[in-house]
């Protein structure tokens, strides 16, 4: 991508803050929706059944919508993009909480998914891009900000909640103050576009083959968050017969080891290379697992479950960065491996509930276990790929970021 070309370290450093302030802004408004879905569940008179239904439709708008992100990154220029997409999500969180019904419900989950996930692929293409240009690794560092967003998005709407805040006055004035914020941030961010010739790309697209293994790694790793996130606390209170206050701690473990190793990870990176990184990553999440299956005691379960967001914590932005090198459509490919990964999240928690349902959640965490294996095996597919001129591109695993 062309534009900017007053690039000095000054400007740079602006332009890590910007973004990180986007994801940061990003992942606030889904702290903010998530403590208020009961709120929304009792305003449109939902069973936990149809509450699940309506639940599967910000994965479902999503997975539809980005695809589409490459194109408008195309034709509008990356922070033309990110400040129209940024807007329409921060707004959407205005829309659920207004619905009085299932169907209702459905279409605003739609719209509320479809923003977040173009605006989660622009941020993520726009983010590799200043890597590249920074020459080192932020990228773990940037969705460990959209996870501090979501921490105080969270902690906010829970302070409304116990208020007994009418949830619709709540997220209108949150979508108010976080759109205000995005645009501010945006401000700041690289101002890049496609170069003149470049084709666009299509309006619509299955995910590159490029970003078909990269994707699957990114699988792994969200299926073992999915998975940890929503059933952790189920298993130790169902399986190792705990409290409810010491089953609410392991979501809490899994929570702030992601967060933290997130925060973290880019020193990491820089050090090891994305490889190393991930298969490390791999072997703690592995031997989480098994201390979860085969210690069959609440400290043991504990431990597992945060060696687990230790171990898979910086996949996902590593797999994000692997797909914008793997082709000469960054947006594309990011939204190829965004897809692939929303899906695994989407079916994650119902998977381990229909394999419980067969057997046991032991069984289901074997599963995880497996799939936490899985990235030490694939790993490999996450090399960096730098090309430079007149030679095709030299697979290595580098630890900086590519310098361009």
């Amino acid at each position: 991508m062309t534009g900017e070309t007053d690039l000095g370290p000054a400007r740079l450093r602006r332009a890590r803050f910007a973004i990180a302030a986007v994801f940061c802004a990003h992942g606030a408004v889904t702290g903010s929706f998530a403590t208020r879905i009961p709120w929304i569940q009792d305003h449109a008179q939902l069973s936990a059944g149809t509450l699940g239904l309506a639940l599967a439709f910000p994965a479902l708008g999503a997975a539809l919508a980005m695809p589409l992100a490459g194109r408008i990154n195309h034709r509008l220029g990356a922070r033309t993009a990110l400040r129209a997409l940024l807007a329409l999500w921060t707004l959407s969180l205005i829309l659920p909480s207004l619905a009085p019904n299932l169907a209702t419900l459905c279409c605003a989950l739609f719209v509320y998914g479809a923003t977040s996930g173009m605006s989660d692929v622009a941020m993520n293409a726009l983010g590799v891009e200043t890597e590249n240009r920074l020459g080192r690794s932020i990228m773990s560092s940037l969705h460990g900000m959209w996870s501090v967003g979501a921490l105080l998005g969270s902690a906010a709407g829970t302070v409304a909640a116990h208020a007994g805040a009418d949830a619709r006055l709540h997220h209108l004035f949150a979508a108010l103050a976080l759109t205000a914020a995005g645009l501010v941030a945006v401000r700041g961010v690289l101002d890049l576009r496609s170069a003149v010739g470049a084709e666009a790309p299509p309006h619509f697209a299955l995910p590159p083959k490029s970003a078909l293994l990269i994707g699957a790694i990114g699988f792994c790793a969200v299926f073992a968050e999915g998975a940890s996130l929503d059933w952790s606390a189920v298993y130790l209170r169902d399986v190792l017969d705990t409290d409810a206050g010491l089953a609410a701690a392991s979501t809490t473990a899994f929570a702030l080891t992601m967060a933290v190793a997130r925060l973290a990870g880019d020193r990491v990176v820089d050090r090891f290379g994305p490889v190393r990184t991930v298969r490390a990553g791999g072997v703690l999440a592995t031997a989480g697992g098994l201390l979860v299956v085969t210690v069959r005691h609440p400290a043991a379960a504990l431990a597992g479950f945060g060696l687990i967001g230790l171990g898979i914590a910086v996949v996902v932005p590593l797999a994000f960065a692997a797909a914008a090198r793997s082709g000469p459509a960054p947006a594309q490919a990011i939204a190829g491996v965004a897809t692939i990964t929303y899906t695994s999240g989407l079916i994650a928690p119902s998977a381990i509930g229909a394999v419980a349902d067969a057997t046991s959640l032991v069984v289901s965490f074997g599963l995880v276990t497996l799939l936490a294996f899985a990235l030490i095996a694939g790993a490999a597919v996450l090399r960096q790929k730098p090309v430079t001129a007149g030679s095709a591109p030299a697979e290595r695993d580098e630890p900086a970021g590519i310098r361009p």
